[in-house]
């Protein structure tokens, strides 16, 4: 049976999720030791990491960037700190205009930088097996944006790594790695991969020289002493904050014209497939992208319970037909294979068929 988080909206159908005796999931509980957590030894700790870590070469670390809001904080942040980070780009497939000028308008800022883009067949190929076998239309970007990563600091003896945020911590997954710094491949592979990414690679029958940018394993990156972490390990992570400097100090431009299934337009505005991913979270699980921006801002205290409620009602279930015939040219599918597999995807105890859509059978409380 459904239920939903008493402080957010988050419900229990969300991986890794878990709720205490009020009835407040793990991202809430999170919001609230937050406000009481040792950020000064946090930031000891933080010193410690970039000692140990430091590479002796070209450059001290390595921030991955997509000229979004989050990836522009961090490496704004590392910079303060009189750090000379590469940043590093997993080119997104289906790029949407007003990502790919935040990246230059980023970059304009005197950030050294490495974008790779990976063979296009390969990309979508594994896109496409992820959508099939996984629900999930982008996973071969998904994992570029780890794998690339590594690779590119292997290849420029860089030892250190700050993603932004750690989703599962901030948005309601594994609580695992709230008090370490230091995250491993297996972590990445558990939570991010979903599992057995080896399952899609085998399933492409590509050749590892085809798949060199797509592989990663717990040896390589422990063998030449990589540190992986996330910045909101160091500090209250609030990505309205990192919109609001980003745009200040980078020229952040916003998505004129909205995005797809949420409320905001500031956010994930490099891909199209990122529309399609949040309308499959919601098939899947009873949560979409508006769910997941509300309560963020229950969070940050700008928002109330009610109002989320009617927000997620209002987008949550928005079919993103402004990008389908994108979608259908990218997988080469015809419309009657696509809305197979969106079948195939939906969650047919929570959701039911109204009308050619899937339309919730439930109602959040």
């Amino acid at each position: 049976m459904l239920k939903w988080c008493q402080n957010c909206i988050n419900n229990s159908l969300r991986p890794r999720i878990s709720f205490d005796k009020r009835g407040w999931c793990n991202a809430c509980q999170w919001m609230e030791e937050k406000k009481v957590l040792n950020w000064v030894a946090r930031k000891k700790e933080l010193k410690k990491i970039i000692s140990k870590f430091k590479s002796n070469f070209n450059y001290d670390c390595i921030v991955p960037v997509s000229g979004g809001k989050d990836g522009s904080y961090v490496a704004y942040k590392i910079k303060k700190l009189g750090l000379n980070p590469i940043t590093v780009t997993s080119r997104p497939p289906l790029e949407i205009e007003v990502g790919r000028k935040n990246l230059l308008n980023f970059l304009k800022k005197d950030f050294e930088h490495i974008h790779i883009t990976t063979k296009d067949k390969v990309m979508r190929k594994l896109n496409k097996l992820g959508l099939i076998h996984k629900g999930s239309p982008y996973y071969g970007w998904l994992m570029s944006i780890f794998t690339v990563v590594v690779k590119v600091a292997i290849q420029n003896k860089v030892n250190l790594i700050f993603y932004g945020e750690d989703g599962e911590i901030e948005y309601g997954g594994s609580t695992e790695n709230k008090n370490k710094a230091i995250f491993d491949v297996r972590y990445i592979i558990k939570n991010y991969f979903e599992g057995d990414y080896n399952k899609i690679l085998k399933l492409s029958k590509f050749n590892k020289s085809d798949l060199y940018w797509f592989t990663l394993s717990s040896k390589e990156v422990e063998s030449r002493n990589i540190g992986l972490t996330h910045w909101g390990y160091f500090e209250p992570w609030d990505s309205y904050r990192n919109y609001i400097v980003s745009k200040k100090e980078f020229g952040l431009t916003e998505s004129l014209s909205g995005n797809s299934g949420t409320f905001t337009n500031f956010a994930q505005n490099d891909q199209a497939l990122f529309a399609l991913h949040t309308y499959l979270m919601y098939l899947k699980f009873g949560f979409g992208r508006a769910t997941q921006d509300a309560g963020i801002e229950i969070r940050r205290g700008s928002m109330t319970r009610h109002q989320a409620i009617n927000l997620a009602n209002l987008y949550d279930n928005q079919y993103p037909e402004e990008f389908i015939e994108l979608y259908l040219d990218y997988y080469q599918m015809s419309r009657k294979e696509f809305d197979n597999i969106i079948d195939k995807w939906a969650n047919k105890k929570i959701f039911k068929k109204v009308n050619k859509r899937w339309q919730p059978k439930f109602k959040i409380l």
